[in-house]
């Protein structure tokens, strides 16, 4: 089951991270390799379905996850046939505009070879703002050495730089999402798709950020001290 993640500024869903599940006692012929897109959020009702507790009735807010326990019992109950991914806040005090900081607001969709995502703030940093250090991405190595060749490099704005406000990616042929196909016309089809499917089921789920109330996630308070600025 490919499972994706969010890793840095980007959406980890080009490489089909495997999810491996074991339960000797209760899979049902084990062994098999199912293709559909799974997420995080289908662990918690997996887990209550399994014990067989209605979180509802027990007093839990409604789950936007599925459970996994068909797959289990090898009775596929729905296709799974995309999966849809968010980011608001990775860390804080990465950007100026709030007390806070502000976060990076977007969201994507994984149908098929397809990646499409939508970015709500094109006019800010991904990563975090260069003077506060990129700090929206973990310190290494690797980015240190990005960082020093300066935002002149390709590297540079390939890894910290601005995006634009749709990004579709044909993973077929890109698996590594260097090359944004939103503004090729023949791909416009493609991202009208998949923008209805993404926002139709984001205000289904009632996100606050296709429903007009987003800035609420930038004001958010944070124990974390303002960072100075490196320049």
């Amino acid at each position: 089951m490919p499972f994706p993640r969010i890793k840095g500024h980007t959406f980890d869903l080009a490489h089909r991270v495997p999810l491996v599940m074991r339960w000797p006692a209760g899979i049902v012929r084990p062994g098999r390799r199912v293709e559909g897109f799974v997420s995080a959020i289908d662990f918690a009702p997996t887990i209550l379905d399994l014990e067989r507790i209605d979180g509802v009735a027990a007093g839990m807010r409604p789950i936007t996850g599925t459970s996994l326990a068909d797959l289990l019992r090898d009775a596929p109950a729905q296709p799974r046939n995309r999966v849809i991914l968010g980011r608001e806040r990775n860390d804080v005090r990465c950007r100026s505009g709030t007390e806070s900081g502000l976060g990076y607001p977007a969201r994507a969709i994984r149908r098929g070879d397809f990646f499409y995502v939508r970015n709500f703030a094109p006019d800010r940093w991904p990563c975090g703002e260069p003077d506060l250090g990129l700090a929206d991405t973990d310190a290494g190595p690797t980015k240190a050495v990005i960082e020093a060749a300066g935002e002149g490099d390709r590297f540079w704005q390939l890894c910290f730089g601005k995006r634009p406000a749709d990004e579709l990616y044909d993973l077929t042929s890109d698996p590594d999402c260097v090359h944004n196909l939103a503004a090729d016309p023949a791909r416009a089809a493609d991202v009208r798709r998949l923008r209805k499917e993404l926002f139709a089921e984001l205000t289904r789920q009632e996100d606050p950020r296709v429903l007009g109330r987003g800035d609420v996630f930038d004001h958010y308070p944070s124990p974390q001290p303002v960072r100075a600025k490196q320049r």
